[in-house]
């Protein structure tokens, strides 16, 4: 079987490189991940099938939204590995060579802006803060309505309340008194509703300044987007930091601090992880015997 080369990261060498530390570590197409050494850089990479990873093939499965996410996983699971022994660059998803010289030249071909880079990542990684308003929670209740646990989904209603309304679609003998009530009552919503989401903005400006003097560098990304699968709805913050390795803990400590009790508020803090936000994956040199995405 002809086999190519997926190219996750490229880094500088560190203590154990004849042995990657992702070695027990599923990658892309369940492949293994190895380390190629080249004159004072080291791509981390697996030997995948041709077949797969062809500019055809490519051309199909970037489409296949399955087959997108699983490489997806297996690219991050072995730069997540890297992570716990030195700071990798991590090269855009679907990085491919054709063979060990083309990884080579990989590496030649980008080899001031890939040091630059690593210079600059050197000792440092990304955290994530999102923040979300979350409908359901107890001042977005209309009068009447149900608390929404946001932890498992279930609705605590009052007794006589239609499942799943809210006091949207009361039940007999619980209608409003008049039409005049019920628009007073959803007026009264959505007034909760907007209180949370303004809520929400003002503690996503002070978590942005006050997490922005532990970071050298930070992102501030679009939403999530709801239709996307698992992404939660009312994203008002989505960001990144660059922050030292060892201030990591204060970092987590800081973002506790400034998360509001309560309900409607959600903060998210995930990390740390590779400085994915803040590499240079978009400038992967286009060379002879790569077939880069």
């Amino acid at each position: 079987m002809t086999e190519v080369r997926y190219v996750y990261a490229v880094t500088r060498p560190f203590d154990g490189a004849g042995a990657t530390p992702c070695e027990e570590v599923q990658g892309v197409s369940g492949a293994r991940a190895r380390l190629l050494a080249h004159d004072g850089l080291v791509a981390v990479l697996s030997d995948v099938p041709a077949e797969e990873f062809s500019d055809l093939a490519l051309r199909e499965r970037l489409e296949d939204l399955d087959w997108l996410a699983a490489t997806a996983c297996g690219h991050d699971a072995v730069v997540s590995a890297l992570t716990t022994a030195t700071t990798p660059l991590p090269l855009r998803l679907v990085t491919v060579c054709r063979d060990d010289d083309g990884v080579r030249r990989l590496l030649d071909a980008g080899r001031e802006q890939f040091t630059r880079a690593l210079e600059r990542l050197d000792g440092r990684v990304e955290w994530g803060v999102k923040v979300y308003a979350e409908e359901g929670g107890d001042d977005t209740r209309e009068p009447g309505g149900g608390a929404r646990d946001v932890r498992t989904g279930r609705e605590d209603r009052p007794e006589g309340t239609a499942p799943g309304g809210s006091g949207d679609a009361p039940v007999r003998g619980r209608r409003p008194a008049s039409g005049r009530d019920y628009l007073r009552q959803r007026m009264r919503r959505r007034d909760a509703t907007e209180g949370v989401w303004a809520r929400a903005e003002a503690v996503s400006r002070t978590l942005h300044t006050e997490l922005s003097r532990y970071a050298e560098a930070e992102r501030v990304h679009r939403p999530q987007d709801p239709r996307l699968p698992g992404a939660a709805r009312g994203n008002v913050l989505n960001a990144a930091y660059l922050v030292p390795r060892e201030d990591g803990d204060a970092f987590a400590d800081e973002v506790r601090r400034l998360t509001p009790a309560g309900t409607g508020i959600r903060v998210e803090l995930t990390g740390p992880w590779a400085p994915y936000s803040f590499a240079v994956t978009t400038a992967v040199p286009e060379v002879e015997g790569s077939e880069a995405e």
